[in-house]
């Protein structure tokens, strides 16, 4: 089916068709036939870079050039900004009759106390699940006219931790607006008919590839595909090493899954050891730019270790990593530069980063309650689906390692000729339904027990169980509500201004509960007191204790025993087990708002440069939620503690000590250079602007100087001439030469 045949707008068609794309997939063909664009739902269950993306658009598209609006909905910030950034490229394309301009985009992923009204105005909004949820909970009014809906990886649906709110926010935007068209796109999975029929939704199945995919398993010197094998030199004593050498030898590039962070990072350096032995001198320039920025951007050793690998042309990726240092890896993989990512299977969670060859090192994964445990087949196929990347790759291939032959039919048993398992809604317990059963009431989607049965009625769960089991965890919830004041009422479910707030500033309630009860005991409200009570909440993400920090932990609890609001006692060993936890955490977060430097930390902590800013997001997320509860229950407060919480709030933000809030407040202007500056008596803005250009270039260096001058609405007019050096004018002639405005400020 050709582009040029479709009934879209002009401009529409001539952009795909300068872009290369003339001709639609045969999945595509399939979705049109099925009415895409025109206005039917969809569930595409395809494979991986089988052209998702371009589905969703055409739909988008049609639904805008007829006055519509498109929300997009996907699981992860990462993929919000790749997907942005695609939709971008629309920006001079024309699709409103009458109108003469290009589509506007949005995105949404942060505060969750915003109504964000302003997204309003773009055409199509980009957010993830939980930005739409809370958009939902705060009454945003656009969300109303919303005509198409594109849920991208909806089999996430099956996820412990995303899936309910996926789920509800679905069955709320059903609600919200039943006539709005609704795209979703999937990995294969086992019931996708099921998903399909609960969204009516026409399915489009597919296991059609445009680069073919050859699902093999190593073992015994070659790589064992059904039908055929390849033969790998046995160049080293690592098989996994063997193989990405062969790959590099074809002009190919490499993902290899580890089954942790660890193993990732010591892959990526022993396959360093021999993949810079293949590079050019081109390829070492363009990688030695590469690891100028991952130093520029890092503050710890996993810094330096990342950068000792790039030079050598492979990466480590993970979680642990902070996102400049993601993205150098992203991008330097998808030009070509680096040759091989060693990786957590996180990348293998949406982001498009195709390669030659992908390489499953080990099938297992650690669970806490069982030990290593092979991972799901959906799992297995969503990492194989990175193999072989569209119109540069003549095939992709995947390949599992078995240490002997029964392992390896093993391995072709249980993953290669699988298929994918079924989804199951995950909103059954009450830990899922509590937070969601408070917002549902709060917006008026239902406001009696009846109201409530006949919302779950609508949910993924209500399609495959009978929901007469559920009703006993709704009351539970209902109850709960009701003894912590945020909820009244027998018949009329009526949510107080407690139940409002908590809602509204997208917290669990019970961790909502935690705080209210907190914050009347607590009499000596100190940074430690204060943190350990956010990091108390179901919310926060807690640390490991490892079992030889109980005692230290301990001690220190015993020292500042007076700061917390309660302490449970050590004869309940579970219970104070679970404290020293979480009073862990909150020293973390503690180190951080005291300037501690971040290579400190992660050691200390055994956390990487990226887990320590992702507690932080959460902590101010947290305390932003204490310090708005402290406010609504003041009266019943036997200490004030709304300024203490405030400052703490905007501590964590900048992982800085009180005195240096002003400075860090300046853009560009991170904890260490505020630190350097406050050291030496530059205190404040107008202390900046005394001490002039040339001192503050001295202190934090000539570039990032001139950008703070202009963040502070200082345009200089640099002349130099010694490279390196700055020439500055007295300050008093810059203020009569130039006049800051309001656009000085809007960056």
């Amino acid at each position: 089916m050709k582009i040029e045949s479709l009934d879209l707008p002009d401009d529409v068609i001539r952009f795909y068709l300068d872009s290369g794309i003339e001709e639609l997939y045969p999945p595509q063909a399939e979705a049109i036939e099925k009415g895409l664009i025109e206005g039917n739902n969809l569930l595409a269950a395809i494979p991986t870079a089988s052209g998702k993306t371009l589905l969703a658009e055409l739909a988008m598209l049609k639904a805008i050039s007829k006055g519509g609006k498109a929300l997009y909905i996907v699981p992860l910030r990462a993929l919000a900004s790749e997907k942005f950034d695609r939709f971008r490229s629309f920006s001079s394309v024309s699709v409103k009759p009458g109108e003469n301009r290009g589509l506007r985009v949005g995105i949404s992923t942060g505060d969750f106390e915003s109504r964000d009204e302003w997204l309003g105005s773009n055409d199509i909004i980009v957010a993830t699940s939980e930005k739409t949820d809370s958009l939902l909970r705060n009454e945003t009014s656009w969300m109303q006219e919303i005509t198409t809906i594109v849920v991208d990886e909806v089999h996430l649906l099956d996820s412990a931790n995303r899936g309910p709110t996926l789920e509800v926010t679905l069955t709320k935007l059903m609600k919200l607006n039943p006539n709005c068209q609704i795209i979703a796109l999937s990995a294969t999975v086992g019931n996708a008919y099921e998903v399909a029929d609960w969204l009516k939704a026409k399915l489009v199945l597919s296991e059609w590839r445009p680069t073919s995919l050859r699902e093999g398993v190593y073992y015994g010197g070659n790589i064992n595909f059904h039908g055929s094998q390849k033969l790998i030199d046995p160049r080293t004593n690592d098989d996994a090493v063997n193989i990405l050498l062969d790959t590099l030898e074809e002009g190919g590039q490499c993902l290899v899954f580890e089954s942790s962070r660890k193993n990732s990072v010591s892959f990526a350096k022993r396959a360093g050891a021999k993949v810079s032995e293949t590079l050019d001198k081109l390829t070492r320039n363009a990688l030695d730019e590469l690891v100028e920025q991952i130093i520029e951007n890092g503050e710890t050793e996993a810094a330096n270790e990342l950068a000792k690998c790039v030079r050598n042309g492979t990466a480590f990726h993970h979680a642990g990593l902070n996102s400049a240092h993601r993205r150098i890896v992203e991008d330097g993989f998808r030009s070509n530069k680096i040759k091989v990512i060693s990786s957590t299977p996180t990348l293998a969670a949406g982001l498009n980063l195709p390669a030659r060859r992908v390489i499953i090192r080990s099938y297992r994964r650690y669970d806490p309650n069982y030990g290593m445990q092979p991972i799901p087949v959906l799992d297995y196929k969503q990492m194989a689906g990175r193999a072989g990347r569209p119109h540069l790759d003549p095939y992709g291939e995947s390949v599992l390692i078995a240490k002997s032959y029964d392992e390896m039919a093993g391995l072709f048993d249980n993953y290669i000729d699988s298929d994918a398992e079924d989804i199951w809604s995950k909103l059954g317990s009450e830990n899922a339904l509590r937070t969601h059963i408070l917002s549902t009431i709060v917006n008026g989607f239902a406001t009696t027990r009846d109201g409530l049965l006949e919302f779950i009625e609508a949910t993924f769960f209500a399609h495959q169980n009978d929901t007469w089991g559920i009703m006993d965890v709704v009351d539970e919830c209902l109850d709960f509500l009701r003894d912590n004041k945020m909820l009244e009422g027998d018949e009329a479910l009526l949510p107080t201004a407690l139940g409002r707030l908590v809602s509204t500033l997208y917290i669990d309630p019970l961790s909502g509960a935690y705080m209210v009860d907190g914050l009347k005991k607590i009499k000596n409200p100190t940074t430690i007191g204060l943190l350990h009570l956010i990091c108390k909440t179901p919310d926060m993400r807690q640390l490991y204790l490892r079992s030889n920090e109980s005692e230290i932990i301990n001690d220190i609890v015993m020292a500042h025993s007076d700061e917390f609001v309660e302490i449970p006692p050590r004869s309940k060993e579970m219970e104070y087990e679970w404290f020293l936890a979480e009073v862990k955490t909150a020293l973390l977060l503690q180190d951080w708002v005291d300037e501690k430097p971040l290579d400190p930390i992660t050691e200390k902590f055994n956390v990487g440069e990226g887990d320590v800013h992702a507690f932080a997001d959460i902590a101010e997320w947290l305390m932003h939620s204490m310090s708005r509860l402290a406010g609504l229950i003041a009266p019943e407060m036997s200490t004030d503690v709304s300024n203490q919480t405030a400052l703490l709030e905007k501590r964590i933000h900048y992982g800085a000590s009180p005195e240096l809030i002003e400075l860090v407040s300046i853009r560009g202007i991170g904890r260490v250079r505020a630190r350097k500056l406050y050291d030496n008596g530059i205190k404040t803005t107008d202390s900046i602007k005394e001490a002039g250009l040339e001192r503050v270039s001295e202190l934090i260096g000539p570039k990032t100087a001139l950008k703070l001058f202009n963040e502070i609405g200082l345009h200089l007019d640099i002349r130099s001439e010694e490279p390196g050096k700055v020439n500055s004018q007295t300050m008093s002639s810059l203020m009569e030469n130039e006049q800051s405005t309001f656009s000085d400020f809007e960056k």
